[in-house]
């Protein structure tokens, strides 16, 4: 019990009292000034971790069919979708041709620079 007796918060802050009495001015400052720029890093570090998340549901919305179509419903519809889907990624090959036209010429002027 008498190893917790020494252990009081009274007992550890008149420690510390007599340690820094015993310290000369400037090592006083710089002991402040060590422990202000140690503050303000923890406290950046802690500010910028916090990052909300944005809201991202995860609704999947399905189309409904009726159980009594026939082959030739489908079919159709199926067409219909063929073509939205060609049209689609006929759009997505000019972007993308388009982005690499781009970046062709940012290439060759690179080079032209020496680059």
């Amino acid at each position: 019990m008498q190893f917790f007796a020494r252990m009081s918060p009274l007992r550890a802050l008149r420690d510390l009292r007599l340690f820094l009495h015993q310290r000369q001015r400037h090592e006083l400052v710089f002991f402040m000034l060590a422990v202000m720029i140690t503050s303000f890093f923890v406290f950046a570090f802690i500010k910028d971790s916090h990052v909300e998340k944005p809201y991202k549901p995860d609704i999947i919305y399905v189309q409904q069919w009726r159980l009594d179509r026939t082959d030739a419903e489908i079919r159709a519809q199926q067409k219909i979708d063929q073509a939205k889907k060609e049209k689609d990624e006929a759009e997505l090959a000019k972007e993308q041709e388009k982005t690499r036209a781009e970046f062709q010429r940012l290439d060759d002027k690179l080079k032209r620079w020496g680059i």
